[in-house]
């Protein structure tokens, strides 16, 4: 099932944008909070600086009411209409409006510093400033109380004012920056758009390595499908080398079974045509041989399959496989011995490819190694994590010019009659491999030891 991701573009903007646009949020309430508080700022000091004019024209006028012009001077200045009382300590109502807004319960006037709060004045907000001020003029010596309070119409729509003002200064940054985010995100993936491109208008045949320039962040990218690529020319290169050979090895055993077939189709001679189907018979063999053996390389390729990996005892493989060897052995006049099979030793693998190996390297020692007479030496041994199987014949050894091709396909250790498909060494050098082991061979004029050296599942005592 095909996994279904968001584009890069859209996790970079997810990623850029979002944060940007909780950052804004946090910024603008912020802004509104100091708007609030500017606009308190500001109103708050004229109201204070208006009750100490009040208090000086009440004195001065000693205890009469603002004169009309000086009202409306002030309330030009404010923008709201605005109430005071001025009261002395002992005197009763000196000026101004009676009963003023009462202070909270939880708010106490200090003695000498003005103190502000908000309160409801004729079913309408205010917001009023209370202070005591000495009075050394007559006829109202001692300390006089001034209470001040305004409408706050004026001061909302400041604060409103200044909010949107600064929200909107903000929204413009904010989407400026998206915009900004936006085109250099899409200027900067254009690379991988044109690698894209560049990748889409190649045929399906085309997997020679990528040319184009790319940024520093994407080179290892491009450095990773080229060492694919690479890869896949490799394999390509080896299966179409792999194929011409196999279809040069069966050509001829083919064309010998139908050349034995048409023969046979043809004798009348009972004698003859008996000795005409031992010989198809026999090249029907060698063939099925060819054919189990390509198919064998073909597992080989691919020996990992989570089907095909499995815990298991190796020397009880190597026993197994060893009882049947020896009928096989005995019955050309060669002894085998075993050693070190005893005890468990434990590899995780394919049992079955593993004893493909096993059982190739016991048939080239008894077929290539081994005459009559002579022994076949099996030993397993345990080093640290590694379980190594040697296998010695005491043939005459392996010709020196044969030795570097050794495990290459359709190499044939010598020039006999033996009917082998030089196929052996190669598959069990690609099983060793995908098992992360080792095959080694070395070989002398006193014989062939093959060496087998696989990972244990766990180190070994």
């Amino acid at each position: 099932m095909k996994q279904v991701t968001s584009s890069l573009r859209s996790r970079l903007l997810k990623v850029i944008i979002i944060p940007l646009v909780v950052l804004a949020i946090f910024l603008s309430a912020g802004r509104y909070y100091e708007a609030q508080e500017t606009a308190e700022t500001i109103y708050d000091k004229a109201l204070l600086s208006i009750a100490h004019v009040i208090i000086r024209d009440v004195v001065l006028t000693e205890g009469d009411l603002l004169a009309e012009n000086l009202l409306e001077t002030l309330t030009e200045a404010l923008g709201d209409q605005f109430y005071y009382h001025v009261s002395g300590e002992n005197a009763g109502i000196v000026a101004g409006y009676s009963n003023p807004p009462s202070m909270p319960g939880e708010v106490t006037a200090h003695k000498t510093k003005p103190l502000f709060y908000d309160q409801t004045y004729r079913d309408e907000p205010v917001r009023v400033v209370v202070f005591r001020e000495f009075i050394s003029a007559t006829p109202f010596e001692g300390w006089v109380k001034v209470t001040v309070w305004q409408s706050t119409l004026q001061r909302d729509k400041l604060k409103l004012r200044l909010a949107g003002r600064a929200l909107g200064i903000l929204s413009l940054l904010t989407i400026a920056a998206a915009l900004v985010i936006w085109f250099g995100i899409k200027y900067g993936l254009k690379p991988l758009e044109d690698l894209e491109e560049a990748i889409n208008i190649r045929s399906p045949d085309d997997i020679s390595n990528i040319q184009r320039a790319v940024p520093t962040e994407v080179s290892s990218l491009v450095t990773a499908m080229n060492r694919l690529f690479s890869k896949l020319r490799d394999s390509f290169a080896e299966k179409d080398a792999f194929i011409a050979n196999a279809a040069h090895q069966l050509r001829n055993p083919i064309a010998g079974l139908m050349s034995q077939a048409e023969a046979a189709e043809k004798t009348r001679d009972p004698e003859e045509l008996h000795r005409r189907v031992t010989d198809v018979a026999k090249a029907a063999r060698h063939t099925t041989r060819l054919t189990q053996q390509l198919l064998s390389m073909q597992r080989a390729s691919n020996p990992n399959a989570p089907s095909a990996l499995v815990d298991f005892d190796v020397s009880k493989t190597l026993s197994k496989i060893m009882i049947q060897f020896v009928q096989k052995a005995y019955a050309e006049g060669v002894s085998c011995s075993l050693e070190g099979a005893e005890h468990a030793a434990m590899i995780k693998g394919s049992e079955v490819l593993i004893g493909e190996v096993i059982e190739n390297l016991l048939d080239n020692a008894l077929k290539y190694g081994s005459n009559s007479g002579d022994e076949i030496q099996v030993r397993m041994t345990r080093r640290e994590n590694q379980i190594i199987i040697k296998i010695k014949d005491s043939g005459e050894g392996i010709p020196e010019n044969l030795k570097p091709v050794l495990f290459e396909r359709f190499t044939r250790g010598v020039d006999d009659s033996s009917n082998g498909c030089g196929l052996g060494l190669a598959i069990a050098k690609s099983i060793t491999e995908h098992h992360q082991g080792q095959l080694d061979i070395i070989s002398d004029e006193t014989g062939t030891c093959a060496t087998l050296i696989l990972p244990g599942i766990n180190p070994l005592i």
